[in-house]
């Protein structure tokens, strides 16, 4: 699996479990206030949790980046006609 769309999976079943779990807690909260409470405690849950994740993630954006930029350069040095150095 793409390790972004995993890292994205992962960090919405974080939040939607923290979620439930706060609101099956008897609290009368206004509900986006619960919300922003899950939010902010899944960022921080996965913080910790997903630090492999994460970096694979980073390696994978940096790669692209990489590629892209490698092409970006073999291009320009092609529109400028030097071809013998692609």
């Amino acid at each position: 699996m793409n390790p972004i769309m995993k890292y994205t999976l992962f960090r919405l079943i974080i939040f939607v479990v923290i979620s439930a779990g706060l609101w099956a807690i008897p609290v009368n909260v206004d509900p986006f206030l619960k919300l922003m409470v899950a939010l902010l405690v899944s960022a921080i849950v996965s913080f910790f949790v997903m630090k492999r994740m994460r970096g694979e993630m980073a390696e994978q954006v940096a790669g692209a980046v990489q590629r892209r930029t490698e092409k970006k350069e073999r291009l320009r040095a092609a529109l400028a006609g030097d071809e013998d150095e692609v």
